[in-house]
C-alpha cells in the first residue's frame, strides 16, 4: 500500500472520512482538514518517521492522523482521546478503510503511560483551556523520540522553548493554514483558515 499511495491519493482518502458529529467546544474539538493531514504525514513519511514505525496519535478525535499513518505504512498506530463518541467514529474511520494494526485507548493525556517511536497531534491550542497545549506536549515527550505537533503559529516562541526546556529540538517548522469549517452556532464563516505551524521535535 505504502508504494503506491501518493500524497493527493492519501489526501482524497483521508477527506472521506466521518467527522465529528457534536464536536465539544470546551476541548476545541474540530476536524483536521485532509489537505493539511496528508501534507504533514507525507513530510514526516519522507523523513523515514512512519514506514514500520509505532506511531502514537494523541487527541486522535476521528482518527485523520493515525489513518494516515497507517495508510503510509505505521506498524501500529495507538490511538488516544478521552471523548469515547470521537473514539467510535474513528473505529468506524478504520474499518471501512479495512485497516489493521491499530489499538484504541480511551484516557485522559495526563494518565497515558506507553511508549512508541513517534506522536503525532494536533492538540488544543490552549484558547479554551489554558495550557492544554502545554500538556499534550510534555507528555509526547514522554513518549517518544520524534514530535509532529500543530500549534498556532503566534505560539512558536513558547514550543521552541518548552522543547528546549525538556530536551527537545524542534529540527523543522511548516507554515500552514488550517480549514476549519462551520460547526457552532456562533461561527460567522463557512470556513475560517487559521495560521498554524506543523513542528517537527526530536529529542537532543
Amino acid at each position: 500500500m505504502f508504494a503506491m499511495l501518493s500524497k493527493s491519493s492519501l489526501a482524497i482518502r483521508l477527506s472521506r472520512l466521518s467527522a465529528f458529529d457534536s464536536p465539544k467546544l470546551l476541548s476545541e474539538q474540530y476536524s483536521t482538514d485532509s489537505e493539511a493531514a496528508a501534507d504533514a504525514l507525507w513530510f514526516a513519511c519522507m523523513q523515514g518517521d512512519i514506514k514500520d514505525k509505532v506511531i502514537a496519535d494523541f487527541g486522535c478525535g476521528t482518527g485523520i492522523l493515525g489513518i494516515g499513518c497507517l495508510l503510509l505504512g505505521a506498524e501500529k498506530v495507538y490511538f488516544v482521546d478521552n471523548d469515547n463518541s470521537a473514539l467510535a467514529t474513528a473505529v468506524v474511520n478504520i474499518k471501512r478503510l479495512k485497516l489493521e494494526g491499530y489499538e484504541i485507548i480511551s484516557s485522559e493525556i495526563s494518565r497515558l503511560h506507553i511508549k512508541t517511536d513517534v506522536v503525532v497531534q494536533n492538540p488544543p491550542f490552549g484558547t479554551k483551556l489554558r495550557h492544554a497545549d502545554r500538556a499534550f506536549l510534555l507528555k509526547a515527550f514522554e513518549t517518544a523520540d520524534v514530535v509532529y505537533s500543530f500549534h498556532k503559529s503566534s505560539t512558536k516562541d513558547f514550543v521552541v522553548g518548552l522543547c528546549r526546556q525538556n530536551g527537545f529540538a524542534v529540527t523543522n517548522i511548516i507554515d500552514c493554514r488550517l480549514q476549519v469549517k462551520h460547526q457552532h452556532a456562533f461561527h460567522r464563516q463557512r470556513i475560517k483558515r487559521i495560521n498554524v505551524s506543523l513542528f517537527r521535535i526530536q529529542k537532543s
